[in-house]
């Protein structure tokens, strides 16, 4: 028996790499990332997906290739093909870069391998998740009620997960279960994020009624019509469940006009959601403040610190105004977790649907104390008015529409040339940009009629970058 675990012990030493062994592997890893980074500046922001090479097209090997082989295949088919997110005139979605810091602290995430689930497991980490959160909740004005209750929160994947859990305890705040779900509505818009009828759906309130709400000019919530729909459905025998506001839509950047929202939900006996994945960590600079005003009056919201706080994907937040309503949702527990129950602390495990929980809010916690909170307001301020700039710019030019002042950092635009339809040339000009490569922007749909938008959410991205988008758009047209 000694033997044969002595063998098997030797046959896996690879997993456990020497001091040596690790300074080569940092030393091969840390060159990969310089080449990336320095490259960045003269990338592409979109490239052609190539044939996969040996490395990604067959079986893992049973014998290791070796770090350079993989490092190799990385550069050629990972980091090259596809959009290039990272590229400071990259403005087709909602990025926010990735943070040369974050990958430090993902780093030591993994080597420390703490679980940051349960409080007793490793308290060090669930207080840095914590410290976070207290930021966030800072941010959206939360704190104490006058009942004496504190937010209760936790930092997800990302804002889908934390929306499925905020319709979660929506959902069970309001007793919504069984007959009550086919006479609970919902109001929202057709520009609130589609993740938030998956959450309707996968939390068993599909049975619900769904109010669409029209938008006004600018591409915010009626405050009147959903004042009349709320009075006409509770003279139906209709139970208002849920009001979701958005702060930043993902189509245009518009901003719901929350504080009307929230009074007309504690009115309503409503729970008041605001979907903020995008844009409500702008409330750290001044003009993003007065814009969310009444972010406060919500029972949950969701911020995505990997949009706007320029963070890797995989880490987004939830924020819910009473604590208990999200600890009586989610808490759960196991025989084999007696130990752990009897930690006064709250965990992460107990007021979300993750058990198994990854270490990220090292990601967060470490720029924010290395580099400090005023860089990042900057940095939000800039976009925004790098918005303002290339709106104003734009529609300067002959043939181009704008569409209306932007909230925060997306503007919409459309080209309407002298003749032929506008339609084919703006999906024209769309493939033409994505395949010069300079500037990546993206497309939608505004009450029907194709429109481009470009999105400011980069940290590298900074006025050169917005003057050569315009510059693009200008020579495209006029070809």
């Amino acid at each position: 028996m000694n033997d044969a675990l002595l063998q098997l012990e030797r046959a896996s030493r690879g997993l456990n790499p020497d001091a040596t062994e690790r300074h080569e592997m940092a030393r091969l890893v840390l060159a990969h990332a310089e080449s990336f980074l320095e490259e960045v500046p003269k990338l592409k922001t979109f490239y052609e997906t190539p044939a996969p090479s040996d490395v990604l097209s067959t079986s893992f090997p049973e014998e290791g290739r070796g770090l350079e082989a993989c490092l190799a295949a990385i550069k050629n088919e990972v980091d090259r093909p596809g959009i290039t997110t990272t590229a400071p005139r990259f403005f087709g979605y909602v990025p926010g870069g990735g943070l040369y810091h974050a990958a430090f602290a993902d780093y030591l995430a993994a080597v420390s391998n703490k679980y940051a689930g349960v409080s007793f497991a490793s308290p060090g980490a669930v207080r840095v998740e914590d410290q976070c959160l207290d930021f966030l909740a800072s941010i959206v004005g939360y704190g104490k009620t006058q009942e004496s209750t504190s937010y209760g929160g936790y930092l997800a994947s990302g804002g889908s997960l934390a929306n499925f859990t905020a319709i979660v305890t929506a959902r069970d705040a309001k007793h919504i279960h069984g007959p009550l779900i086919s006479k609970s509505t919902v109001y929202l818009t057709d520009h609130a994020h589609h993740c938030l009828d998956k959450a309707l759906h996968l939390a068993g309130l599909s049975g619900c009624i769904v109010r669409r709400i029209p938008v006004d000019a600018q591409f915010r919530m009626r405050v009147e019509v959903l004042e009349n729909q709320l009075d006409e459905d509770k003279k139906a025998g209709l139970k208002p469940f849920l009001i979701v506001g958005t702060a930043g839509t993902t189509n245009t950047g518009s901003i719901d006009p929350l504080e009307a929202l929230g009074h007309l939900a504690t009115a309503a006996d409503a729970w008041f959601h605001v979907d903020g994945a995008y844009g409500a960590l702008f409330a750290l600079c001044d003009e993003g403040k007065r814009r969310l005003h009444g972010m406060h009056l919500s029972d949950s919201i969701v911020l995505d610190p990997h949009k706007t706080l320029f963070l890797p994907y995989g880490i987004g937040a939830l924020l819910v105004r009473d604590k208990r309503l999200l600890l009586e949702a989610h808490a759960a527990g196991a025989d084999y977790m007696q130990d752990a129950i009897h930690v006064q602390a709250t965990s992460p495990a107990t007021v979300s649907p993750e058990l198994t929980k990854h270490f990220r809010g090292l990601r967060m916690w470490l720029p924010l104390q290395a580099i400090g909170v005023s860089a990042f307001r900057n940095a939000l301020a800039e976009k925004m008015a790098l918005a303002t700039y290339f709106r104003k710019e734009l529609s300067q030019i002959d043939g181009f529409e704008v569409g209306p002042e932007p909230d925060l950092s997306i503007v919409t635009f459309r080209y309407v040339p002298k003749s032929g339809d506008a339609e084919e040339a703006n999906a024209r000009l769309v493939q033409q940009i994505h395949e010069d490569g300079r500037i990546f922007i993206s497309s939608t749909r505004l009450d029907g009629v194709f429109t481009l938008r470009l999105a400011i959410v980069c940290f590298r991205s900074h006025k050169e970058d917005v003057d050569v988008a315009i510059s693009v758009l200008r020579e495209l047209t006029e070809a």
